[in-house]
């Protein structure tokens, strides 16, 4: 579950004062204006699929119309032009076909993950893997663009088998069926080997090469440290692979296929992101994963010369995907003050053109604030890193309320991206600090391991060292703190409310974890090579593990609650399941404490939908101006 819901993207650090963040009083305070949640929302999101064919459009996936439809703008910028117009389930773009205007994109049903890959041409939509209940997955385009692999699993709903489709008849062969608990990974050009990886722990992983055409398999790595697929060269003679054997953080390293001999290529010292070749092999792109921030790094192969690009009004360009000649690049442009746009580059003129513009127009940019990298130490020593947003209009006479924020997971990461949720709060008079509690990735194997078996015990406690580190910020109200999360960051959550129950005044639980050998018993059946590894870290609950997995499953102790709650739940979603959150909100009735439950049946594992998002956030905005920013001491033991 750690790599498999971890979200990757990162940042450099800022080490700050209270000092420097707090207004100087001999300045005139610059009103900051407060918006609405509609506005926030207005905030459009978007993100760039490719070029067309001819490189004159651009596949835009967009939430615009209040759901994730696709469209397309000129490849110089314009307007977006609608292809779909889906009121229910969101829509994903995937490309443009390789030599023509027809367009792959993919749908599941209202959240339950369960995706489908579709075409769209001038006849209109065909549904190119309909098989009900069937998961499929696009898994990259043949080198001649003749057809497409994709992975499916309707052989065996355990495993996603590797297929081939051809895009003149759509016709579909399998090449390569997965009988054991190993993952596919990734194809070389010529189609003659395939990778697949087989989970050891949630960090380490055996990494094999086969050969499609003599079905020989040989193991890549020598021991079990962090091992995964990044690319093959583009002659089809070696992989690249990323590895921490030997080192806290991964790096890259080569196998030669013939000999089988290893060497390390790159020498980062934070660990590799994404590492692979443009189509032709022109340009080597490497992604690292800096202090919560993903650095871009483009080498043109030949000449060893790292390519340079612009910085657009002060934003970080932070990935890039090239047209299928090499001519062009798609960049995402932003950071956690600005939402990303897309921008269209030419990499012989330099010249690049917005595609998006996100940011709401009745928003002022200046009104917005830009995440922190902050560090803590926790109870026992170990430094943890967050990242800290404080509104413009907190000072040391204006003191804040603050919530303490956990990531989902287990091994997800808090990254300096901008996040319309968190604005929002921000610009209502709420800090937040988005703890990388340990057992979060990007910081290292040992870090990342440290919460292994431990779930809601020395991770709860660096959330509650986070909530003692703003007590002691000079424009924060220390006895209005809650704390909230979503995922296991929702389990997280209700831990805290009821292992630590005096330490925060609310909670908000976004489909948290509430019992554990429940969900790790239901978990989807597509994630069965992964199981092994996932048990390994949290407990297997078949065994006498469920003993300590019952002890953390915040259901059994509802008790022991005595702050306000609010709980937020999917009906479609298929990792937590709506029980979770309808026997927790039950249990906590019981105590007389106020809860509130909003459910969502038309969403799955998050709220994709814009009028979700916008009745989300208000009942959570409501919840907090009354429980968090109010007195609540005063307030009556009630039900809401």
């Amino acid at each position: 579950m750690k790599q498999l819901l971890t979200l990757v993207v990162l940042c450099t650090l800022v080490l700050f004062s209270c000092k420097e963040q707090t207004p100087d009083a001999s300045k005139e305070e610059r009103t900051i204006a407060q918006y609405t949640i509609e506005q926030f929302m207005d905030n459009e999101s978007a993100g760039a699929n490719g070029f067309s064919a001819d490189k004159s459009k651009v596949l835009i996936t967009s939430n615009r119309s209040g759901i994730n439809n696709i469209y397309s703008t000129p490849v110089k910028g314009g307007e977006l032009t609608p292809i779909t117009q889906s009121d229910s389930s969101s829509i994903y773009g995937i490309s443009y076909f390789p030599k023509d205007d027809r367009i792959l994109f993919s749908m599941d049903g209202n959240g339950d993950e369960i995706f489908k890959i579709f075409m769209k041409d001038e006849n209109g939509i065909k549904a190119l893997t309909p098989l009900e209940g069937v998961r499929t997955a696009f898994r990259g385009w043949a080198k001649d663009g003749k057809s497409f692999y994709y992975g499916s699993n309707e052989r065996d709903p355990q495993f996603l088998d590797h297929y081939e489709m051809n895009i003149e008849n759509f016709s579909s062969k399998m090449i390569y069926k997965v009988e054991s608990a190993r993952d596919f990974n990734a194809m070389s050009d010529d189609g003659k080997y395939i990778t697949l990886s087989e989970a050891i722990t949630t960090n380490d992983s055996d990494l094999y090469i086969v050969n499609t055409e003599t079905n020989e398999q040989k193991k890549v790595n020598a021991t079990q440290s962090g091992n995964g697929h990044l690319d093959f060269s583009p002659d089809g003679k070696t992989l690249y692979f990323s590895t921490d054997v030997g080192a806290e953080n991964s790096y890259v390293a080569s196998y030669d296929i013939a000999t089988g001999t290893i060497k390390r290529v790159t020498n980062n010292e934070w660990p590799v992101f994404s590492y692979y070749f443009t189509h032709n092999g022109k340009y080597n792109v490497f992604f690292t994963n800096e202090d919560a921030k993903t650095v871009m790094n483009v080498t043109e192969v030949a000449t060893g010369k790292t390519i340079d690009f612009p910085e657009i009004d002060g934003q970080s360009v932070t990935s890039a995907s090239f047209s299928r000649d090499e001519s062009m690049a798609l960049l995402r442009v932003g950071n956690s003050a600005k939402p990303t746009n897309m921008y269209a580059y030419n990499m012989s003129t330099k010249d690049y053109y917005q595609l998006t513009d996100v940011l709401n127009k009745e928003i002022n940019a200046d009104d917005l604030v830009e995440g922190k990298v902050v560090r803590f130490k926790s109870f026992d020593g170990v430094e943890i890193p967050a990242i800290y947003y404080q509104p413009k209009q907190a000072n040391a006479n204006n003191k804040v309320p603050a919530l303490v924020q956990v990531h989902g997971g287990p091994g997800g990461q808090s990254t300096l991206r901008f996040t319309s949720n968190i604005q929002y709060l921000v610009n209502h008079g709420y800090a937040v600090l988005a703890v990388n509690n340990r057992g979060s990735s990007g910081y290292g194997k040992t870090f990342y391991q440290m919460d292994n078996q431990n779930h809601g015990d020395k991770d709860l406690k660096d959330c509650i060292a986070g909530k003692d580190w703003l007590a002691q910020q000079d424009v924060i109200d220390a006895d209005k703190i809650g704390i909230m999360g979503g995922s296991y960051g929702g389990f997280m959550t209700m831990a805290a409310l009821t292992s630590a129950p005096e330490e925060f005044k609310v909670g908000v639980n976004y489909f948290g974890v509430t019992n554990w050998m429940r969900t790790l018993k239901s978990i989807p059946p597509w994630w069965a090579s992964f199981k092994d590894a996932l048990y390994e870290e949290m407990g297997d609950p078949h065994t006498a593990d469920s003993i300590r997995l019952k002890q953390i499953s915040p259901l059994f102790h509802t008790d022991k609650v005595t702050k306000p709650l609010l709980v937020l739940q999917g009906a479609q979603d298929p990792r937590v399941l709506q029980v979770e959150s309808d026997e927790i909100v039950e249990g906590v009735r019981k105590n007389g404490v106020p809860v509130e439950y909003v459910l969502f049946e038309d969403e799955g594992h998050g709220f994709v939908k814009k009028e979700n998002q916008i009745e989300a956030s208000k009942k959570v905005i409501e919840f907090l101006d009354q429980y968090l920013k109010g007195d609540v001491s005063k307030l009556e033991k009630t039900d809401l």
